[in-house]
């Protein structure tokens, strides 16, 4: 019987931190241990460091299916396959969010024998980096209801505040709530509601900022909510209005600083961040992607869910704003995941099935296209192997990719760790030396329907973007305050090209709605709400937390 995730994890023998520090070439003077195998490292480093930058590499996917895809897996294997080859690689990865930890989706360590650890600190209170994002968060709420109960100077509508609480825990039961209830003393009465951490514009901003100035005058850039008035009166409030920024700034220093782990074949991980990639622009911090190329010779990062949501968004979003490309991308897909998108149930999925698999590879094929042709970057096709996948099936995948010129390089990190890596760690060693053509999805320039239709166009494989009503005003109000040219960061299901999740494959000739845009004026970006996205996902009916415990020694059992 296969051991759990965790029971393999718990099965390293993990290096002290300062072993990986020096292997990394981290010198002491920058590292801050949390207990024997965390530690945080001071972001002045990049600033010291002189050493040019090791090759990027992006692992990204198909769009997510129940069957499963191995992203992360995969991410970390390649790491230590590269380190098998003599290589000095570097993971940098996003930490999890304790929503999916006890939902349904599960962590963010890896699985089987490609995981980062200590996986189960990792996944659940880590060095507390999501808690202070959340103090931050909360701070700024309460300040914006202070400065309403005591006599509201800034003459704040309180029906335009648009700054939510947050909690970094899967909670349906507070997306709408009313409080300041209970007499004049209790506060101001209002409708509020509560938003997951990771959704928090907070998160994306941390995530984004270079260094603690630039983190401080990206949080005094907050939008937190609009004066009273006709539409064409009302003015934005930011945090620097409430003077909330350096308090903030304050609890968010630390946080500021990427955490050090390592793999269980003791290659050195950076793990810091954790926007989501369906509601925010679902990358880890700029700040270890860029630590990972100072300290590595290739420097290994994810980004979340499928190609059309997190590598469209570190691409057009975090690549510009650090002005980094990466030099090659993994697209990783399976057999099953394809089958899926082929229409076949998932308990069906274990069988031989050529015809659906040839029905759901266009999926994988319009993935490919979008990095090849839209962004101009090399890549290669990770198969994450499974026992039941069949010659014939991997075959055909094969025949697929080379027709269109990419290589697909079967993926056993799972079962084997990084020696299951090493077909895929040559290939993409080859494609960093190629030669890329990088270049946007969109430029800047140009309205916010325009940017909007060449996502749907380009990336998606759709018609054109259709904004309702509530979304035309706020378009206006968002040109006329200044923020036309800012990025795109589409809100959208992670399950399908389309905003409609049960639409499967690379569906043609569609439509996306975008219902609600507002600004992130502190990331940096505008948010596009499409379909029934929310900010605050709620726990399934079985949740992953009731198998979840721990025994009389302190030993967690049922994480995964």
């Amino acid at each position: 019987m296969m051991k759990t995730d965790i029971e393999i994890a718990q099965e390293c023998m993990m290096e002290p931190i300062t072993k990986v520090a020096e292997k990394a070439g981290i010198p002491e003077e920058y590292l801050e241990q949390y207990g024997k195998y965390k530690a945080k490292i001071d972001y002045n480093f990049l600033k010291k460091s002189d050493k040019e930058d090791g090759k990027l590499i992006l692992v990204t996917a198909i769009n997510p299916t129940p069957a499963g895809e191995g992203k992360t897996t995969t991410t970390v294997g390649l790491a230590d396959a590269l380190q098998r080859m003599g290589k000095k690689p570097m993971v940098a990865l996003r930490e999890p969010s304790l929503g999916p930890v006890f939902g349904m989706k599960g962590g963010a360590a890896g699985g089987g024998y490609a995981q980062v650890v200590p996986m189960e600190d990792i996944n659940l209170h880590f060095t507390g980096d999501f808690h202070a994002i959340g103090a931050a968060n909360n701070l700024l709420a309460a300040m914006i209801d202070n400065h309403i109960y005591q006599g509201n100077d800034l003459n704040i509508d309180p029906r335009k505040i648009v700054w939510k609480r947050c909690v970094d825990m899967n909670d349906r039961q507070l997306r709408f709530i009313t409080d300041g209830l209970g007499g004049r003393v209790n506060g101001v009465p209002r409708e509020d509601g509560y938003d997951i951490t990771v959704a928090s514009e907070i998160m994306a901003i941390l995530c984004l900022s270079k260094d603690i100035a630039d983190l401080k005058e990206r949080l005094g850039k907050i939008i937190v909510g609009y004066t009273y008035g006709k539409i064409a009166d009302q003015k934005p409030v930011t945090a620097h209005d409430l003077h909330a920024e350096g308090a903030m700034c304050a609890l968010l220093k630390d946080a500021l600083k990427p955490n050090l782990v390592q793999t269980l074949e003791h290659t050195p991980a950076i793990v810091h961040g954790g926007p989501f990639a369906n509601i925010a622009h679902g990358c880890n911090s700029l700040t270890a992607t860029r630590m990972a190329m100072k300290l590595a010779d290739y420097a290994i990062t994810e980004a979340g869910f499928g190609e059309d949501l997190g590598a469209e968004k570190f691409l057009d979003i975090k690549c510009r704003m650090a002005g980094i490309k990466p030099d090659a991308v993994v697209i990783v897909a399976t057999v099953r995941a394809l089958k899926y998108n082929g229409g076949v149930a998932k308990p069906d999925l274990n069988e031989e099935n050529l015809e659906a698999l040839e029905n759901g590879i266009p999926n994988l094929m319009k993935h490919v296209d979008n990095i090849k042709n839209v962004y101009g970057l090399p890549c290669v096709v990770a198969i994450n192997a499974f026992p039941t996948d069949t010659k014939a099936e991997l075959d055909l995948v094969e025949e697929k990719c080379k027709e269109v010129g990419v290589n697909v390089a079967l993926s056993e990190v799972w079962a084997k760790g990084g020696e299951g890596g090493l077909k895929l760690a040559e290939e993409v060693v080859r494609l960093c030396e190629e030669p890329g053509d990088f270049h946007y999805a969109y430029e800047l320039e140009g309205t916010i329907e325009d940017k909007l239709d060449q996502i749907v166009q380009k990336i998606y494989g759709g018609n054109k973007a259709v904004l309702t009503a509530a979304a035309q005003k706020q378009v206006k109000q968002l040109t006329d305050l200044g923020f036309g040219n800012a990025p795109i960061c589409m809100a959208k299901t992670q399950y399908s090209l389309t905003d409609d999740p049960k639409k499967l494959g690379a569906p043609k000739d569609f439509d996306i709605t975008v219902r609600n845009l507002k600004v992130s004026a502190g990331a940096g970006f505008i948010v596009a709400l499409t379909g029934d996205i929310m900010t605050m996902p709620g726990l399934p009916k079985v949740p992953a937390a009731e198998r979840i415990d721990v025994d009389d020694e302190g030993r967690i059992t049922g994480l995964f």
